[in-house]
């Protein structure tokens, strides 16, 4: 990418890049799906300590459904 090229200079090394490259992977793919990053982003990581191991899939953005909590904010 010659556009981001300049954004990823500071990544601090190839490992670096690479988790940025994922995360913003992982927060397009939330505006794709017509979640609020922000929003989506938190309630993960709000959750996924103490989300069962063998459901993490129900929190990926494509089939992620917000926590009940975050209707009664608003």
């Amino acid at each position: 990418m010659g556009i981001g090229r300049k954004n990823w200079l500071f990544a601090g090394s190839d490992k670096g890049g690479e988790r940025i490259a994922n995360i913003l992977t992982i927060i397009e793919t939330a505006k794709l799906r017509g979640h609020n990053p922000e929003a989506y982003l938190t309630d993960v990581l709000t959750r996924i300590q103490g989300h069962p191991k063998d459901r993490l899939a129900e929190l990926l953005p494509w089939q992620w459904a917000p926590a009940k909590d975050l209707y009664d904010a608003a």
